[in-house]
């Protein structure tokens, strides 16, 4: 441990404090890694990072743009989509993309932000028809190819005698301890857009005899804009998004510390998914549609899922983790169909807009979860309905949204969200929603604190501020009821979860932040001297000191200092601390790259810390640890030519307090885990 610690302390001590900063635009990779670390779904993640990845790859001609396309942007809120809209309506042609400073009430850190996501051409679109040939001509190719490996032995790929696996089939995974994926786009402008995504996970067999596919999992989309009074054609893999998201949203969610002033979600056009996850989209096809003021939107979705099923053949769960390596997870492949179909009827003039949405969905066999007293009122069919009406309304500074929604069974779910901006300096956000125990909607996903849209009861409030001019403060308190019981909790029970960030700015390029995050639940706990267990309140407090600063030469430094305190009623605490530094260069010439050292000394799982490295291009991982030791990663791009670059991370984690990691097929024989990353993208 010590040689580890005093390296880090001294990397340090010799950070630079005293070079003349550089001007660059935000890196809203920080904010990624700050949604990872709220635990949101990592398919969300996954499906976010590249839907970024991609429009940073594809600017928008802010002289074109719609507001349709900046309303499906990612990282602006309604408010702040409506105002770049406007301002643009009234000053196009615009000639530098700084003009956006301009904007009312739109802030420099998100200007900053979303630069890279936007270029400033020629006013008209000259190739609002465009022809075949043109097409074809100036068509932007893309083609990744990903490729990951444990170096460390994995129990799972061990050898075995014949006479266990006979016994213990689940034992061996079935493929090789290498990860792989390729994936080829084209792009025509925001007219056209075509995918083909390969990939398979580590574990799973690759071109074996048994296995003659090559990859586990495929995916195909191909999408066209602009066909008349057709806004858009979908077909292969998509995700889609209408209204609030408490009848459908397959997109990602935004987790709550995200943005108090951007909670109030909006029907957005299909999307394609491209991302190498293998749930939460469907495949088939979708379409949209505009008269006036009217924008339709229809699809279906037919394609074989995994479930999780009983001896009866019913489906007791589904299996979303997309993960095929031994005889067991062979066996629950894509075992169920799955068909969705729906629409949306989306009605706007000029601040208002209202819509109306409704889903269908059923399966080939009955979806009947083993019946437990805290699932007591969950579906128990093989088909469900959804439908809502959803609203919007802005005003300067104002705006109101929300959605009601109901199941066939006749149970209601509404969401409903107030915004107020006071001025450029303060904002407030208020967010209401009430989701019965009896509501299914298996397709739903909304502003929560559970993992469904289904028995809870909140209230949250959050504001954003500029109480000095250097010195910014975001906040939110939530406070959630749970009506009826949930998975390890045998009573109705409730949760408090508050957050704290300030942020000081020395200059564009350095910055200091302070974080402080609480969150209070309960849960069933065992007592350890009787055979009864007690519904006990926990609560968890997480704390975040950060440092970083970029300098003229193309070095960034960041220091962070993590700390976790855990606690359960009438129970000792536990304790977690992570002291790390990321030193990264992107400098002019052809090589950049990032070097990361972590010490962390966490008592439990509960008390665990997140690794706030950097990843390679078009690649998420954001580890946690627990126990002692230390992490190091170091992570590199060479740009071969301008189209093609290569990147290669190597990541290394020892415990001083263990000597396994992991377990079952995964488990470590050892204190030490070494993994390495590659990606190659060449774009022509």
């Amino acid at each position: 441990m010590k040689p580890c610690l005093l390296t880090l302390l001294l990397t340090l001590a010799l950070v630079s404090t005293g070079i003349t900063q550089a001007q660059q635009p935000g890196d809203w990779r920080k904010l990624v890694e700050q949604l990872a670390e709220e635990e949101m779904n990592e398919a969300a993640i996954e499906n976010m990072y590249e839907e970024l990845l991609q429009l940073e790859n594809n600017p928008i001609n802010l002289n074109t743009a719609t507001r349709e396309q900046l309303e499906n942007f990612p990282l602006l809120s309604m408010e702040d989509a409506d105002a770049i809209f406007r301002f643009l309506e009234k000053n196009r042609p615009i000639y530098t993309l700084f003009e956006l400073r301009n904007v009312p009430l739109l802030d420099i850190k998100t200007v900053e932000m979303i630069l890279p996501f936007f270029y400033v051409g020629e006013t008209e679109d000259k190739a609002a028809r465009p022809q075949v040939s043109d097409i074809l001509k100036n068509g932007r190719h893309e083609l990744q190819s990903r490729f990951d490996k444990t170096l460390t032995q994995r129990a799972g790929y061990g050898e075995f005698p014949d006479s266990i696996l006979e016994r213990y089939p689940n034992r061996k995974y079935r493929g090789e301890d290498f990860y792989a994926s390729l994936r080829y786009s084209f792009r025509y402008r925001n007219k056209v857009q075509m995918g083909i995504t390969a990939e398979k996970d580590a574990g799973e067999p690759f071109f074996k005899p048994d296995y003659p596919k090559g990859y586990d999992h495929y995916g195909f989309h191909l999408i066209i804009n602009d066909i008349g009074w057709l806004k858009t054609v979908v077909l292969g893999d998509y995700r889609l998004s209408f209204g609030q998201g408490l009848v459908l949203n397959n997109d990602f969610m935004i987790s709550k510390s995200w943005s108090t002033g951007n909670i109030a979600r909006r029907t957005l056009q299909p999307k394609r998914h491209f991302s190498t996850a293998e749930d939460g989209f469907f495949r088939g096809t979708a379409a949209v549609a505009e008269f006036r003021n009217f924008a339709i939107t229809g699809f279906y979705s037919n394609k074989k899922i995994d479930a999780n099923l009983s001896d009866d053949g019913h489906i007791t769960s589904f299996k979303v983790d997309g993960l095929h390596r031994t005889p067991l997870e062979i066996g629950k492949k894509r075992n169920t169909r799955e068909q969705v179909a729906g629409g949306n009827i989306n009605f706007r003039k000029d601040r208002l807009q209202i819509g109306i949405s409704g889903i269908y969905y059923q399966y080939n066999r009955m979806y009947n979860p083993t019946l437990r007293d805290y699932n007591f009122y969950s579906l128990r069919d093989f088909s469900n309905f959804n439908a809502s009406i959803d609203y919007s309304y802005q005003l300067p500074g104002l705006i109101f949204a929300g959605e009601t929604s109901f199941a066939r069974n006749g149970a209601v779910a509404t969401l409903n969200t107030l915004q107020y901006r006071f001025s450029g300096n303060l904002s407030f956000s208020l967010l209401h929603r009430h989701y019965p125990i009896s509501y299914n909607a298996f397709y739903a996903q909304a502003f929560s604190e559970g993992s469904d849209v289904q028995n809870e009861r909140g209230l949250y409030i959050g504001t954003e501020f500029r109480p000095f001019p250097k010195f910014s403060v975001t906040a939110y308190a939530d406070f959630v009821r749970f009506p009826w019981l949930k998975y390890n909790i045998d009573t109705p029970s409730n949760a408090v979860d508050l957050y704290l960030l300030g942020t000081y700015t020395f200059s564009r390029q350095s910055f200091l932040e302070g974080r402080y995050k609480y969150k209070q639940k309960e849960k069933n706990t065992a007592w350890p001297d009787e055979k009864s267990r007690s519904v006990l309140p926990y609560a968890t407090h997480k704390f975040r000191l950060r440092y970083s600063r970029d300098l003229r030469s193309g070095w960034n430094f960041r220091t962070t200092a993590d700390m976790a305190h855990y606690k359960e009623k009438h129970f000792p605490a536990e304790n977690g601390f992570m002291l790390s530094q990321n030193i990264g260069y992107r400098g002019k010439g052809s090589l950049t790259g990032d070097a990361y050292l972590a010490w962390f000394n966490a008592d439990t799982y509960e008390a665990r810390l997140y690794s706030h490295e950097r990843n390679l291009l078009n690649s998420f991982y954001m580890p946690s640890f627990y126990g002692k030791g230390c992490r190091l990663a170091f992570s590199a791009k060479y740009a071969i030519t301008d189209n093609l670059s290569f990147s290669v991370k190597f990541g290394h984690t020892r415990y001083f307090n263990r000597d396994t990691i992991g377990s079952g097929t995964e488990l470590i024989d050892g204190k030490r885990r070494s993994d390495l990353f590659s990606y190659l993208r060449w774009v022509f």
